[in-house]
Order: C-alpha cells, then sequence, then structure tokens
C-alpha cells in the first residue's frame, strides 16, 4: 500500500512514498516524470521518519550517505543506472559515458541518460552528481538550478 509524506528542504517541498513502508519515491516540486500525485496514496506524516533524519541530517551537512531500505521500480537496466549512481561519492561526478563504460556498454551514454532522468529517488540515488562528457551540467528533472545548488553544497561552495 503506498502512502505518502511531504518534508520541507533547501530545495524546496519533497514528497517522500512509501511502498509498504519502503520509500520508493522522492520527488520535488515541478519535477520532469513526476508521477501523478493520486499514485502516493493517502497522506501520512507518522511514515518514513528514518529517511526523513537521514535526509536532515544531509541537508545540515552532517551526513554523505544514506543507508535507508529502497524499492526502486524499473526496467532492469534502469535499475543496473540506479546501482551505479549510488556508488558516485559524495562531491564527485561522474560523466553519462563513465557510468555507461562501467555497465559494460561504452555506446549506451543516451540510454544511461534516459534512465537517469527516470530515477524516482532523487537525491538519495544522487542523479544530479551526472554530468555531460565536457563536465557541463545537462539535463536534470528538478531543474538545472537545483543541480548546481546540490553539487555546490556537496563540494562546500554553498552555504544555506
Amino acid at each position: 500500500m503506498k502512502r505518502h509524506h511531504v518534508i520541507d528542504s533547501p530545495y524546496g517541498p519533497l514528497t517522500l512514498v512509501a511502498d509498504d513502508g519502503v520509500l520508493a519515491g522522492l520527488y520535488m516540486a515541478g519535477q520532469r516524470h513526476r508521477p501523478a500525485q493520486e499514485t502516493f496514496g493517502e497522506r501520512d506524516d507518522t511514515i518514513l521518519g528514518e529517511v526523513t533524519e537521514q535526509l536532515d541530517a544531509y541537508f545540515a551537512g552532517e551526513s554523505r550517505r544514506f543507508t535507508v531500505p529502497l524499492r526502486l521500480t524499473g526496467t532492469p537496466f534502469q535499475r543496473a543506472v540506479w546501482k551505479q549512481l549510488q556508488a558516485i561519492p559524495y562531491g564527485r561526478t561522474r560523466t553519462y559515458g563513465e557510468l555507461a563504460e562501467a555497465l559494460g556498454n561504452p555506446g549506451a551514454s543516451r540510454a544511461v541518460g534516459l534512465a537517469n532522468g527516470r530515477n524516482p529517488v532523487g537525491i538519495i540515488v544522487p542523479c544530479h552528481r551526472v554530468v555531460g562528457a565536457d563536465g557541463a551540467l545537462t539535463g536534470y528533472g528538478g531543474g538545472l538550478d537545483r543541480k548546481q545548488r546540490l553539487l555546490d553544497f556537496e563540494s562546500g561552495a554553498a552555504l544555506f
């Protein structure tokens, strides 16, 4: 059964979606590929307390790692890309090509980008850490401004 909870963050409200009590979605306001609100289930502000605590610690600069269980629903290729995203260290970036190479399919940069854009658990599965081949910011479901702010935050360049 799905339920959702909305929390405040330095990047605007975040909607956390639980599927049988496990985090299945983290969506920003105005996010591209955000599922319809009615698919999130009833609002329940008592769920996902551990997720909220870990996000609060992350935003406070007290934690660089998430350890909450996830229920990521996607194709096998998407799930493989999302697993690679979780391996990108805090404060670092990877290119779409590097991720494709890590997946053993160096010609799949575009497919990696499409899977990256469908990541259902932003921030925790850090799709914001992926950049273009030349290091330039490229598409981000939450908007390039948020992507830049997240990267600045993780590099220590941003103060809240």
